[in-house]
């Protein structure tokens, strides 16, 4: 599935942060509240933004859904989805280099 997920690349920026938020296992509010921190409030996630994607993730294999003791469904990244993050990480990186080269040398 390695070569499918370029198909998947770019990722929103929401997408991103729900994925990075889930390389620890989290429940719904959680992953709000985590995706608010990292990116600084910069990204606010309303429950049906979040629960829509978290959907989608699911149906494609980039997370998978826990249950806990409370009856509440906490998720966590695959490994497929990892890889994933990974790659939209590399994406952002090479775009951040070249950013500087050009800001820097203004």
């Amino acid at each position: 599935m390695a070569d499918n997920l370029e198909k998947h690349i770019p990722l929103t920026e929401s997408t991103y942060y729900i994925l990075l938020s889930l390389t620890e296992e989290m429940h719904g509010y959680g992953i709000m509240q985590k995706v608010d921190e990292m990116s600084k409030g910069n990204v606010k996630l309303g429950p049906g933004t979040l629960y829509g994607a978290l959907s989608k993730l699911l149906k494609q294999g980039f997370i998978k859904e826990i249950q806990d003791d409370t009856r509440r469904k906490n998720y966590v990244l695959t490994e497929c989805g990892m890889e994933l993050v990974k790659m939209q990480h590399e994406r952002i990186k090479i775009l951040y280099d070249n950013g500087v080269k050009i800001v820097e040398e203004k």
